[in-house]
């Protein structure tokens, strides 16, 4: 019989690509992991690592035990889901959001899910989309609130359903002194944008070239409040989210964008728990957080 912490092992080694990694993720050993595959090879009966290298890479039979592997994770989850209805399961959902989210919608549905299930631990960390998604598929988290704009939709993943949780308009924000009017006034002004790699550094950069221009992007920041601030100093212009303005809004000049464009706010769970009574609980919060926020 498979032992499902092995096979859990296993299935992160398939995702992650690295023993290191593995460990790193799991707060493991890397001795730790590779003992404990080598356990699990031996259970299987046959070889399910190759060396590739300096590094190790799974055999046809080590992927194939790693697709049953996911499938075996996923019915544990279900059963799990399914008991988290008793009175005394213990319920706990690990959240993963992107920076705005936690900011504007995490603490007012901290405060709903408060008053509906006192006995209900939210455990949260902040985490870029892209990374978040990929570690939802790893059990990392639970749920993930992640956002997508338009024409640069996010990659669909097996085993993962997406709820949309409502849309949040972006607008063209320019310091104060500005006499712009328009996107296309902008071609020689400083930009704040998110960097290289980032989905909406793609988009924003595609709205400048389709206004005429190529943005010459000085600043480049995770954190939209940096941009805030860059542009309410007069440094740069940068295409901001109305989430971002949980505080003052003042400081800048808001433009609307051609077409007025919104980014969809989507929240991202495993199928298997789908049943979870304490996930869907904490997905409805944050739906009502969004739908009650409004910029200052």
């Amino acid at each position: 019989m498979f032992e499902l912490r092995r096979l859990r092992l296993l299935h992160e080694l398939a995702l992650r690509g690295t023993i290191s990694d593995v460990a790193t993720a799991l707060a493991y050993s890397p001795s730790t992991v590779s003992q404990q595959l080598a356990q699990l090879e031996r259970e299987a009966g046959v070889s399910l690592l190759e060396p590739d290298g300096r590094r190790l890479r799974l055999t046809a039979q080590g992927r194939l035990l790693a697709a049953h592997a996911a499938r075996a994770l996923e019915m544990d989850e279900s059963a799990r889901a399914e008991l988290s209805s008793s009175e005394n399961f213990p319920q706990r959902v690990r959240i993963a959001v992107m920076p705005t989210a936690a900011e504007a919608l995490v603490p007012p549905a901290l405060t709903l899910l408060a008053e509906r299930m006192p006995e209900l631990r939210v455990s949260m960390v902040e985490m870029a989309p892209e990374e978040g998604l990929f570690e939802l598929q790893a059990r990392t988290f639970d749920l993930v609130v992640a956002e997508q704009y338009s024409g640069y939709t996010r990659e669909l993943r097996d085993g993962v359903d997406r709820t949309l949780l409502g849309t949040d308009p972006v607008r063209l924000a320019v310091p104060p002194g500005s006499s712009a009017t328009s996107l296309s006034e902008l071609s020689e002004h400083a930009w704040a944008m998110e960097p290289h790699g980032a989905a909406v550094r793609q988009w924003a950069v595609q709205q400048c070239r389709t206004a005429g221009f190529e943005p010459d992007v000085r600043f480049e920041a995770t954190d939209l409040i940096a941009h805030a601030r860059l542009v309410a100093a007069g440094h740069a212009a940068a295409m901001l989210p109305d989430l971002v303005w949980t505080g003052d809004r003042a400081s800048v000049r808001l433009l609307d964008l051609p077409g007025l464009p919104v980014r969809e706010i989507f929240a991202a769970t495993r199928s298997s728990s789908r049943d979870n009574a304490a996930v869907s609980a904490v997905l409805a919060a944050l739906a009502e957080a969004l739908a009650a926020h409004t910029p200052v």
